[in-house]
């Protein structure tokens, strides 16, 4: 189950907010600072799947086989309780086994399974030939009054790739039920 906030859920439908969002069409991040889409207090507040606290949320629900093909899915909107704000480094710290993810405020198995899952899906992925980019990414460390001071590279690594992974299948998932209503779609295709 793949989940985000259900930020209709709190912005009115064609509602100035709405609007002005619409407008801006994303977040924007840059070294050091964000442009968001919603007001802080919405996109760091009631927005924001944190543990321990009941928020809206939308879901799907992607069955998938073990060689990582998705067999179906459904949309659900709901209330969720997240267990934790986990970090990349942390996942990927269970990934490599220097630590448990019974170390972690997690359901005992859940890492685990999320890892298998995305191991299958993304072993399916491979098999079907798509676009691999492993760019490093490059950030930058600025001092406390705000100049840049240098550039590290950070390479990806499986955690990250995890998340993007069942992004592009929840993503997957959204394009299908948009098709099967007739919507229009926008797709991005690489040759």
């Amino acid at each position: 189950i793949i989940a985000i906030a259900d930020v209709a859920a709190y912005v009115s439908s064609d509602s100035p907010l709405d609007r002005e969002a619409r407008m801006r069409g994303n977040s924007v991040y840059l070294p050091g600072a964000v442009i968001p889409m919603l007001p802080e207090a919405l996109s760091n507040g009631v927005c924001s799947l944190r543990p321990d606290e009941d928020r809206a949320c939308l879901a799907v629900e992607i069955i998938i086989s073990s060689n990582g093909l998705k067999q179906n899915h459904r949309f659900v909107r709901g209330l969720m309780r997240s267990h934790a704000r986990l970090t990349y480094t942390a996942v990927q710290q269970v990934i490599e086994g220097q630590i448990d993810e019974s170390d972690l405020p997690v359901p005992t198995g859940v890492l685990h399974h999320l890892i298998g899952a995305y191991r299958c899906l993304s072993a399916a992925r491979t098999m079907r030939g798509t676009l691999h980019l492993d760019m490093p990414e490059r950030r930058i460390l600025f001092s406390d009054n705000g100049h840049a001071e240098a550039a590290i590279i950070r390479r990806q690594q499986e955690a990250n790739q995890l998340i993007e992974e069942f992004m592009i299948a929840a993503n997957i998932c959204a394009a299908e039920q948009i098709e099967a209503k007739h919507g229009i779609c926008v797709y991005r295709v690489h040759d």
